[in-house]
């Protein structure tokens, strides 16, 4: 079940971080630069049926995950969005918050939902050279 939810956002293609009760995947949508995934490496389809280790290692990945944002891109703001409707095991859709449209590469990205919600069906879907210099540019950003 992991395993496909895993393939479907792309792994390991998309793979940022891996750590040992979370992994941390670039969005291949793109609904704002730097969007990411956020998945439970345990084989579960309810939040609190996650184990306690996977509890306290939420907080060093979500500190790391906005500090290597902030780094890469300067977000205004970033949301947590954690809809387990198709994919069913524990993840979260991690979306940076702009005011302004933000470039990288020669792609921009507009915050189409700002200052409400995201707007999940606004998106970039980059190219492989872009979706792979987006990964590696955030992947260099993250704490070691």
């Amino acid at each position: 079940m992991l395993k496909d939810t895993l393939k479907k956002f792309g792994y390991p293609d998309t793979l940022i971080k891996e750590y040992s009760h979370w992994i941390v995947l670039l969005r291949q949508s793109q609904v704002t630069l730097g969007s990411l995934i956020l998945i439970s490496k345990e084989e579960v389809t309810q939040f609190p049926q996650l184990s306690q280790r996977a509890f306290s290692e939420l907080r060093q990945v979500s500190g790391d995950i906005e500090t290597a944002l902030k780094s890469a891109f300067q977000y205004d703001k970033i949301n947590y969005l954690m809809l387990m409707m198709v994919d069913r095991e524990v993840h979260y859709h991690v979306i940076p918050r702009y005011t302004t449209p933000t470039v990288f590469g020669k792609a921009t990205f507009t915050d189409q939902g700002w200052p409400g919600a995201p707007d999940l069906k606004s998106y970039v879907a980059p190219n492989t050279d872009l979706l792979v210099a987006l990964r590696d540019h955030i992947k260099k950003a993250f704490p070691a």
